[in-house]
């Protein structure tokens, strides 16, 4: 299963996705409403979902 949360403004669910970036030394993470190819079952190690305040979308955040 896909990792996901749900927004607190909208109460929409989303699923954490990755794909290798054009680079290809790293990755990128989005999140979308549904599950997709690419879908992760966990949040990568050092990283924490954060809320926009302005559109309720989650992001991903480096952990301090």
């Amino acid at each position: 299963m896909a990792y996901s949360v749900k927004s607190k403004k909208s109460g929409n669910e989303y699923f954490l996705h990755a794909r290798p970036a054009k680079n290809g030394n790293s990755q990128l993470y989005f999140f979308a409403k549904e599950i997709k190819p690419g879908a992760q079952e966990a949040l990568p190690a050092g990283y924490e979902v954060a809320e926009s305040p302005a559109t309720g979308l989650p992001l991903l955040k480096k952990t301090r």
